[in-house]
């Protein structure tokens, strides 16, 4: 499962420290022990024959339930069925259907009592003849899967214009009991064998692989899907619909992309990398892809990021970009590695409970930096393991174990410490153990655990078993502990002596003292010496020979420690850090410190330096974060010169940002050209640089630049629009603001959908507007509280406007209507 917006959220709201999340006057849950699931009864193999109600959004079922007892004799058998009819419940016994009694009385849970008692091992067969109501039912979500419905018919009757007609389902944790009975428990596998009919015009896709496809004599068609492998029930996927099937393969297994017509074009360009991900993987681990075939389908409407389902992976529409987006670069590539690592950790080993679910998504976390170095280089893959990093630390989590066995909700558990947190721990220990010692420990745990589960102990043995360590000591303090250092860094140089000392002090809040392995290395010009310590104390210090003052030291050389730092250098020491140290985070501190410090003298001339690193995310990191004040003329003309050339598009619409700073008409050539590139971000950062020169003339171009907008192009263009909106076009902007799926575009409209809704006046349309954005706050902020804040304050200005403007309004019993129905939603 992919995390939310976790990365763009960091940057976007850096400045904000976060707020504390208020406590449920329910607290029971913490001391409820939450471990794994107890298994009275194994499911072996689910055979599944379900057709569909598209006028009803019923699907209507058969399922043929082999299982044994664990391994205590039991005379019952208990299966999730959530908000189900149930028809008929039988044993099969010699091919015939013996009826048995049963009890649903909650719509959750379905007690069979079995004809007689099973004993360890003995194996039964039981049917099920049922209905599946997926939208009687009563759901809930969370930040990171904001519905648990199940199973899905998205545009059923059609009525929605230009939106497919699909089916899709959505398992984890627990939601795939509501479309089939099982036992819904991570710790659960069973082989797969579904067989759904659907009208002949759609195609189907589930796990395993199509044995067989009939044509039926009513216009519909069977498709029958097998996999011989077990997998953990939330696992279990069908979809539906009408797709392009782009067809790709992997050592002569299928890899296919079920796309939207629209796109069939470009799928290629979107998930072509599929393959060589495959083989990246395998060869890293030393473990062959296990499963016969690997499809991805995009899915509308959907309710997270992605979903690795085996050998199925579902991905929200986001993932679908035309030719124009995909010139700024593949927004989803990282996507489609993690849910596809997720097949090694998670599929093949699946967690043995909610509680333990970082041993699959910290993995899969760790697969996008894995795979950015592989494929992008070392700078790529550092920048993506240090905004996860960040992404961590600015999440207000630290006081959150990363197993956890305490927990509200299994849902809670899908957040930054279970992802990023997890992976910037696999990442410290990788750096501990080695390179050889690291992937060999993880092809250990694959082996060892394969086509079953683990936990994080499994993961530990393995490392031990390799390694020869006990690494106790680390398990307990980032796998069973909460929280990270806080590290505060002082250095001084005693002449006489000729020693420099490196003081160390932890001062994260709390009693507990992080046992820290810290690499220090010290320059003198190019030369660099290591030394490795042991922090195990509060405070320490640590005194080196060095002959002449060092023109660097550098703390944790190669900046993998998880951490909060405070590092007392000066400027002239972060820019000797950026030009000797030379890893991105070290030229990425040296960046962040020189844009704080502007004033200092250096500051700026390093900066317009930097920008000619050679990575486009430092060269972005410069156009963002200097205050353009302090640039020359000639500054501007060499980050003119960007506008035009840089090889990054990303690059070039932030040079044009900081280019429309300056108001000078002198770059308006460069923003006429700019509105026609074929990156939407460099033709929305025009557009709107253009607005701030010249409005007529922009305002000018929109009808042309309406026929193809999307992305930055196309918040430019609302931007420039909204202004002009009015109460009559409510249905429309409200309309293409709901239906935007969650992630950045629709979190930077939802800005100007505060500026419209100070226009409101009619309550009802005031209302509805207040929900739309108050829920999108909500779902953000139940993972980054300091979200809230910033919606509140935007919010709170449209109040205090309604407020002022109250005596002269032509209702004022509606106006004070409004005014009481958003200072509820503030406070």
């Amino acid at each position: 499962m992919r995390k939310i917006l976790a990365v763009f959220l960091l940057f976007a709201f850096a400045n904000l420290y976060a707020q504390d999340v208020p406590m449920s006057a329910d607290t029971a849950w913490k001391h409820e022990y939450r471990g794994s699931a107890t298994k009275i009864n194994d499911i072996v193999n689910t055979k599944l024959n379900v057709s569909f109600d598209y006028a009803k959004c019923y699907m209507y079922g058969k399922a043929w339930i082999t299982l044994e007892p664990h391994f205590y004799a039991t005379d019952s058998l208990t299966l999730d069925a959530k908000g189900m009819d149930i028809h008929r419940v039988a044993i099969i016994k010699n091919g015939k259907e013996i009826p048995l009694k049963y009890v649903y009385e909650d719509s959750l849970q379905l007690n069979i009592h079995l004809d007689k008692t099973y004993s360890g091992g003995e194996k039964y067969e039981i049917y099920i003849d049922y209905t599946a109501k997926p939208n009687d039912r009563k759901t809930h979500g969370s930040a990171a899967i904001t519905d648990d419905k199940g199973l899905y018919f998205i545009n059923p009757d059609g009525k929605i214009k230009d939106k497919p007609i699909q089916i899709w389902t959505q398992g984890e944790t627990e939601s795939n009991s509501v479309w089939f009975p099982t036992i819904d428990k991570p710790d659960q596998k069973s082989t797969v064998d579904i067989t759904m009919t659907v009208p002949s015009k759609y195609v189907t896709l589930s796990n395993g692989l199509l044995v067989s496809s009939k044509k039926n004599n009513d216009g519909t068609r069977s498709d029958r899907w097998k996999l011989d492998l077990p997998i953990a029930p939330y696992l279990f996927f069908m979809g539906v619909g009408d797709y392009a099937i782009v067809k790709d393969t992997y050592k002569g297994k299928p890899v296919d992309y079920y796309v939207e017509h629209a796109y069939e074009s470009v799928a290629r360009k979107i998930f072509g990398n599929t393959p060589e991900m495959m083989a990246f993987f395998s060869k890293i681990l030393d473990y062959e892809y296990a499963w016969p075939k690997y499809d991805q389908i995009v899915g509308r409407d959907y309710v997270s990021g992605a979903m690795e389902n085996v050998t199925a992976t579902l991905h929200q529409e986001s993932a679908q970009q035309n030719a124009r987006q995909l010139v700024d670069g593949n927004a989803w590539e990282d996507v489609i590695a993690h849910e596809l690592f997720h097949h090694w950790f998670g599929d093949l080993v699946t967690t043995e409970s909610w509680s333990n679910i970082t041993v699959n998504e910290s993995f899969a976390d760790y697969s996008e930096q894995l795979w950015e170095t592989y494929k992008y280089g070392k700078d790529a893959g550092d920048a993506q393991g240090y905004n996860d990093m960040q992404g961590y630390l600015r999440s207000n989590s630290q006081h959150k174990d990363l197993v956890r066995f305490y927990y509200k909700d299994k849902e809670d558990l899908f957040d930054a410490v279970s992802y990023n947190k997890g992976g910037r721990i696999l990442n410290m220990l990788r750096h501990y153990v080695g390179d050889a010692a690291f992937f060999k420990s993880l092809n250990v745990y694959l082996n060892e655990n394969k086509f079953s589960t683990g936990e994080a102990q499994q993961l530990r043995l393995a490392f031990e078993k390799v390694t020869g360590q006990d690494l106790n000591w680390y398990w307990n303090q980032w796998y069973y502990g909460a929280g990270n250092p806080d590290l505060n860094i002082t250095y001084s140089y005693n002449d006489s002596a000729k020693t420099s000392t490196v003081t160390i002090e932890q001062t994260q809040k709390g009693e507990q003292i992080f046992r820290l392995p810290i690499d220090i290395d010290i320059y003198h010009g190019k030369i660099k010496t290591r030394h490795t310590v042991w922090m195990t104390q509060e405070k320490q210090s640590y005194t080196f020979k060095v002959g002449e003052k060092p023109d660097l030291i550098n703390v944790d050389g190669d900046k993998i420690i998880l951490a909060d730092k405070d590092d007392h250098k000066t400027l002239a020491e972060f820019i000797n850090q950026y030009k000797l140290a030379g890893n991105y985070v070290d030229r990425k501190e040296a960046i962040d410190f020189a844009a704080q410090n502007l004033k200092e003298p250096g500051a700026k001339d390093f900066l317009v330096e930097a920008l000619n690193d050679k990575f486009h995310g430092l060269r972005s990191d410069v156009l963002q974060e200097t205050d353009p004040h302090v640039y020359t003329n000639a500054d501007f003309d060499k980050i003119a010169v960007m506008a035009k050339t840089d090889p990054d598009r990303i690059v070039r619409s932030q040079a044009i940002d900081v280019l429309a700073f300056t108001n000078d008409k002198k770059y308006e050539p460069i923003y006429l050209a700019g509105v026609n590139d074929s990156s939407y971000s460099v033709a929305g950062a025009s557009l709107q640089a253009l607005t701030e020169i010249d409005k007529d003339k922009a305002v000018a171009l929109v009808p042309t630049l309406e026929k193809d907008m999307r992305g930055r192009l196309k918040l430019a263009v609302e931007k420039l629009t909204i202004a002009s909106k009015t109460e009559s076009d409510f249905d429309q902007v409200y309309g293409d603001f709901s239906t935007l799926p969650l992630g950045q575009a629709k979190v930077s409209q939802a800005f100007d959908m505060v500026t419209y809704l100070g226009n409101l006046h009619e309550t009802e349309h005031f209302k509805k507007m207040t929900d739309a954005i108050v829920d999108l706050r909500d779902k953000i902020g139940a993972m980054y509280p300091q979200f809230i804040k910033i919606f509140n304050q935007r919010l709170g200005k449209v109040l205090d406007r309604k407020k002022a403007s109250l005596s002269s309004a032509v209702n004022q019993a509606e106006e004070q209507i409004q005014i009481d129905y958003l200072k509820a939603k503030i406070q």
